[in-house]
């Protein structure tokens, strides 16, 4: 039975999830957006960082959020962020599928983390993750304009948002350009942690 296609993300009060400039990331604001996951035991065991950590429940749902996923999808900006940024041994330790119009052969990683370039659309990256998967989830990883051609197109079943105490002002908003019209939400869950509201939604059509 194949698994659902979702995506989780933090978000800020004003509705965003990135600052605009690539050059931005990892700094003050997105830190601040991010701060929720950095002390936590698995975020610390992910990105073998050592030993320690909280635990409790933001440290449950990241750890879930990670065992649900048999496969991910990327866009090019996210994929060339990350590229960057991430170790060597990249953070997803499972196949990853970059919908983007650069041919290149697979990139794969230690630790169980393989790039696959997807030439051809979001639907065939899609179908390429659900094969990869099996019967766990695809994680729609990113970025804000990825996320919102799967809403629109709809191909998203559920999503979670982390909404952070933070103010961006400007960014990458989350559902800047949503077909509302096609689009309807099932509250699902809402859990407030010291740190941050995880909120989850079952998405149907309207």
């Amino acid at each position: 039975m194949a698994g659902k296609v979702f995506f989780s993300v933090s978000m800020s009060l004003d509705g965003f999830i990135a600052p605009e400039s690539l050059d931005d990331l990892m700094g003050r604001q997105w830190v601040e957006l991010q701060r929720w996951m950095f002390p936590l035991r698995f975020f610390r065991e992910n990105l073998k960082l050592g030993a320690g950590g909280k635990e409790g429940r933001d440290n449950d749902i990241a750890r879930e959020t990670f065992e649900r996923t048999g496969a991910s999808v990327m866009g090019k900006r996210m994929f060339d962020a990350g590229e960057q940024m991430w170790p060597e041994e990249a953070p997803f330790h499972t196949p990853v599928f970059v919908v983007t119009h650069e041919k290149r052969d697979p990139w794969e990683r230690p630790g169980g983390t393989t790039f696959h370039f997807v030439n051809d659309g979001i639907e065939t990256a899609l179908d390429q993750a659900r094969e990869a998967a099996g019967d766990r989830d695809v994680r729609i990883a990113g970025g804000g304009a990825t996320i919102l051609e799967y809403v629109n197109a709809g191909l998203v079943d559920e999503f979670s948002i982390a909404l952070s105490p933070v103010l961006f002002g400007s960014g990458i908003r989350l559902f800047d350009g949503v077909d509302a019209s096609r689009v309807a939400l099932e509250p699902v869950r809402a859990e407030p942690t010291q740190r941050v509201t995880h909120l989850t939604y079952a998405v149907r059509a309207r």
